[in-house]
């Protein structure tokens, strides 16, 4: 993508770092640091004071071309603070209905280069991502690739990103099939992704989740099995839990 060279993109991109730094605090820092293993950067901004910026900034940036706004997204993304990542991921959804299937290229990239901790990745995926597989579901195969990528935070994405969509009761094939591929990843954030879809698409298929786990409980970790039957009844969750 293009360097942001629209000067009114740059003083928008430049006014949300002023008040994102103006809102800074130490103590929510430390206390939103916690939450990762990993280290991150962040200006220590409550979560309610980046949507307000996010949703204040749109209605000057929706007037711009979908690329201008996808060459401010990166440029948000490039300086690797998390509240700068979840601007981007508060505006995204609003464009959906600008989104194109080479879109999801674009997306991908973004994960790859600047996706560095759990919140980054769902918060993309989640809304933008997974609005994105249902406004044009031939893409899903995508995923599957993604699966397959070195890098934990694609393979995360590959299912985090049918979170909405199985919530909704959409693509169970699909995602038993791309769940059953990252069962035995090495990392234990796609595991946790795994059990989290499992437990969204058990909301609208909870008998077929249950055989999915219990086909699987054997060579299952015992964290995504745990989240695979929260939403079941406590019927089912003992039947999952036992290992005979």
């Amino acid at each position: 993508m293009n360097p942001l060279n629209n000067d009114s993109l740059n003083q928008a991109v430049a006014a949300i770092r002023t008040d994102l730094m103006t809102l800074g605090d130490l103590d929510v820092q430390r206390r939103t640091s916690h939450f990762f293993k990993e280290e991150i950067l962040s200006y220590g901004v409550k979560t309610a004071d980046v949507r307000r910026i996010a949703a204040q900034t749109w209605p000057l940036l929706k007037k711009y071309s979908r690329m201008d706004i996808y060459d401010a997204c990166e440029e948000l993304l490039r300086s690797g603070y998390t509240e700068e990542a979840a601007i981007v991921a508060c505006w995204l959804p609003r464009m959906v209905d600008r989104f194109e299937p080479a879109d999801l290229t674009i997306f991908r990239r973004w994960i790859d280069l600047f996706i560095d901790n759990w919140a980054k990745c769902d918060s993309l995926c989640n809304h933008t991502i997974g609005d994105f597989i249902l406004k044009y579901p031939a893409m899903i195969g995508e995923l599957a690739e993604w699966a397959h990528s070195p890098n934990r935070w694609l393979r995360r994405a590959a299912v985090v990103s049918l979170i909405i969509p199985a919530r909704r009761g959409f693509f169970l094939s699909r995602i038993l099939i791309l769940t059953e591929s990252l069962l035995a990843d090495p990392d234990d954030m796609v595991r946790k992704g795994c059990g989290w879809l499992l437990k969204e698409a058990s909301r609208q298929h909870q008998n077929a989740v249950l055989d999915f786990v219990l086909c699987h409980r054997a060579t299952m970790s015992r964290t995504t099995l745990r989240y695979a039957i929260e939403k079941m009844p406590p019927a089912m969750r003992q039947s999952a839990m036992r290992r005979d």
